[in-house]
């Protein structure tokens, strides 16, 4: 590591929030049955542009060439991507190696382009956060890649990729927070044992992949917080408070990263978690001005209406405006648009969800088993 590096920097400049996205993912999908076949990143364009907050801040994605991507991933891996893209096939050897053309990493037509411009918007992220800010970049929280192969919807993982540009743009102490319904397996392979990282993950226990056990530290960089089912917005608010919150401050980090998935809600279709967006919002906003620089990543989501309301939602309280009770007709229009297609196991939409971003909050009592995860994890801050 570096030792040069400078720590704790202070912004040079004041610079506005900004977010980066890009285009690409409007009309692209890992296929009709996939759950990533519904728009997640053009939904909240869309709608931050119908409530008026992407007037300024707003930064096109570029995409990253494969000799940046080097940094992390292996360069056959690199390849292949490539390769499958440009022939829309790989050989089976080659399929079975780097964990593509499956059911949960299909080959489909933009599989490099996709995700290289997610890792190119991280890659950025950590460049223009160089003398501090906030940015928010929905397309990134690609967390379970690993650097030689796909890993659960995830070709190349843009979290690390953002922390080593931190990293190497003057950010030594980075602390990284998820809060996606699923661990976190690939970002803390990718900082197991560092010590000048902490990663804290808050996701369902025993949900795919089926690591991050509380008693898993990878080296003692990671704090892994494993929840049961019906997690309830009052249990997550316990462990933002007495768990996030004094783990990252006490850390003194140089730069927060926060992967905000938003499949930990009650109307997704692949967790089993009942959050409120609330609680998700409340984390994005303790979070501010904890450390110089903030990231803020997407992730998980895949029940369109809720995903693009939480996350439309995360840049509004990352801007610091108010977030509306009711919607312009411009939003509920966008909202009204989205469709949910070979729909299983989400929910309809119900009435509320045209016509405000925000969900009733989803309280309810504070566990037993909850509070002992807590104290066993706050013991080792």
């Amino acid at each position: 590591m570096d030792e040069t590096v400078v720590t704790r920097a202070a912004p040079e400049v004041s610079e506005p929030p900004r977010m980066i996205a890009h285009e690409i993912y409007r009309h692209s999908s890992y296929g009709r049955w996939h759950p990533l076949r519904i728009p997640r990143v053009s939904t909240v364009l869309d709608l931050s542009k119908a409530m008026g907050w992407l007037a300024e801040g707003y930064i096109r994605a570029p995409r990253a060439k494969a000799e940046a991507l080097k940094i992390w991933h292996k360069a056959d891996y690199l390849a292949a991507l490539q390769h499958a893209e440009q022939a829309g096939e790989l050989p089976e050897d080659a399929l079975r190696k780097f964990n593509l053309g499956n059911v949960t990493n299909p080959i489909f037509p933009e599989i490099w382009r996709r995700p290289a411009t997610s890792a190119g918007g991280s890659l950025l992220a950590g460049e223009l956060l160089r003398h501090g800010g906030m940015i928010y970049h929905p397309a990134g929280g690609t967390h379970h890649a690993m650097p030689g192969h796909a890993n659960g919807f995830c070709y190349l993982n843009d979290p690390v990729l953002a922390m080593l540009s931190l990293r190497r743009n003057g950010a030594k102490r980075i602390a990284y927070v998820d809060i996606d319904a699923h661990h976190c397996d690939g970002v803390n392979h990718g900082f197991s044992g560092d010590p000048d990282t902490l990663m804290i993950s808050i996701h369902e226990a025993g949900l795919w992949p089926r690591t991050g056990t509380i008693d898993d530290t990878y080296g003692g960089s990671a704090l892994n917080c494993p929840v049961p089912r019906d997690l309830n917005d009052d249990e997550m608010a316990l462990i933002r408070d007495q768990l996030i919150l004094p783990a990252v401050t006490s850390f003194k980090a140089d730069a927060v990263v926060l992967q905000c998935g938003a499949d930990a809600v009650e109307e997704d279709p692949l967790s089993h978690l009942k959050l409120s967006n609330n609680a998700h919002w409340a984390i994005v906003e303790a979070l501010k001005g904890v450390a110089p620089r903030y990231l803020v990543l997407g992730g998980g989501g895949y029940n369109p209406w809720s995903v693009g309301r939480l996350w439309t939602g995360v840049w509004a309280t990352v801007l610091g405006v108010e977030i509306p009770d009711e919607l312009p007709a411009e939003a509920t229009e966008v909202l009204g648009k989205l469709e949910f297609p070979n729909n299983r196991r989400g929910k309809n939409p119900p009435d509320h969800w045209f016509r405000t971003l925000r969900d009733p909050p989803r309280t309810g009592p504070i566990r037993d088993e909850i509070r002992a995860t807590i104290k066993r994890l706050a013991a080792r801050i």
